[in-house]
């Protein structure tokens, strides 16, 4: 019987969330290629910051795709006019916040996928959380559960009968139990980058609803909060 490990591809896009996916997939014992996207994001600093965690929690390899978003437009990530909601204290959003990006996850779990299948990879890890924040549709169970029978259907493994497993461990879990998991394997969260708007070295504006979201996480967590504010 071979001892090889399953491979496996891990969305990496240099927050807390997706650093914590990746530390969990390693822990499950896959061997892990992490996949960023350059996707014409405002705070282009969080794909140092998957760098960082790729290279700490011994990805295999790290690859950066591109797509531009910023060409569809609609959302105030990756368009510049559009102004990052900020408040001074946490507003979860009724609806879907105008920081949601049009189609993100689907083109992100296809780029995913696409690799996968070149990988002879089966299983993919995604860090979508539908408790804190989600007014996002791509965040949801029903969303995984669509697009992980898209994959079977659309793929040359699938018509084969090899399916694919759409991991989102995270996504019934508190920003806190986040934390405090990511923290128990090892997670270094000072290397992530959250904030909407960070600046061009990765330090974080304190403001926007993701930066409340992650303060309010490591004190609920009972963790010292090591992000570097402006």
């Amino acid at each position: 019987m071979s001892g090889k490990k399953p491979k496996a591809v891990v969305l990496l896009s240099g927050g807390l969330d997706s650093a914590t996916v990746l530390a969990i997939a390693r822990e499950q014992g896959f061997e892990t290629y992490a996949l960023s996207v350059a996707y014409g994001q405002r705070h282009i600093a969080e794909l140092a910051a998957a760098g960082r965690v790729a290279l700490r929690l011994h990805a295999v390899e790290h690859r950066v795709m591109e797509v531009n978003l910023a060409a569809v437009g609609g959302s105030a990530l990756t368009d510049s006019s559009i102004a990052v909601p900020e408040s001074a204290a946490l507003q979860i959003a009724d609806g879907i916040p105008i920081t949601y990006v049009p189609a993100r996850n689907t083109l992100f779990l296809a780029l995913a996928l696409g690799w996968a299948e070149v990988l002879d990879a089966r299983d993919l890890f995604i860090g979508v959380n539908a408790v804190d924040y989600s007014g996002y549709p791509d965040c949801r169970p029903e969303f995984i559960r669509a697009f992980e029978a898209l994959a079977g259907l659309a793929t040359k493994a699938g018509i084969e009968g090899v399916g694919f497993k759409i991991h989102a461990p995270l996504i019934h879990a508190s920003k806190a139990e986040i934390i405090q998991r990511g923290s128990a394997l090892g997670v270094d969260f000072a290397e992530t980058v959250s904030c909407y708007q960070a600046d061009a070295s990765g330090k974080a504006c304190g403001r926007c609803d993701s930066c409340h979201l992650r303060r309010n996480g490591f004190e609920t967590a009972g963790l010292p909060d090591l992000t570097r504010y402006r």
